[in-house]
């Protein structure tokens, strides 16, 4: 059996649950399958995203540390679409920043990115 063949959730530290209970809701437009006060969470297909305030981050990474939001980035999730313009488009009109993109991928796929309010990317990728 591959005990790894799955990943079931992600979880996201983020300074403030409100902004980006705000910003997933209405950039993926879904609503939260589970909230609390220290947490929310989104379902992407089978994937569960956990939005954690950072501030409650030890309780499940200790004793490794959460590094600074201004060290820059070291993770990325990628969500296929049909249509990386048209979706870019909707993002611009929502009022999202792109990071990068649209690109053409030398490896052949069309590809933008965007960040959350807390720096985590989000690629799209046709």
């Amino acid at each position: 059996m591959d005990w790894a063949a799955k990943i079931y959730a992600n979880t996201l530290f983020v300074l403030d649950l409100t902004v980006s209970k705000e910003f997933y809701g209405r950039v993926f437009e879904k609503s939260p399958v589970y909230e609390d006060a220290h947490s929310i969470v989104f379902k992407f297909g089978d994937l569960l995203i956990n939005l954690l305030v950072q501030d409650e981050a030890a309780t499940l990474i200790a004793p490794a540390k959460l590094a600074s939001q201004n060290d820059g980035s070291r993770y990325q999730l990628t969500i296929q679409v049909d249509d990386v313009d048209t979706t870019v488009k909707r993002l611009l009109r929502l009022g999202v920043r792109m990071v990068n993109g649209p690109i053409d991928r030398p490896w052949g796929i069309r590809t933008a990115l965007f960040a959350d309010p807390d720096g985590h990317l989000w690629e799209l990728a046709q």
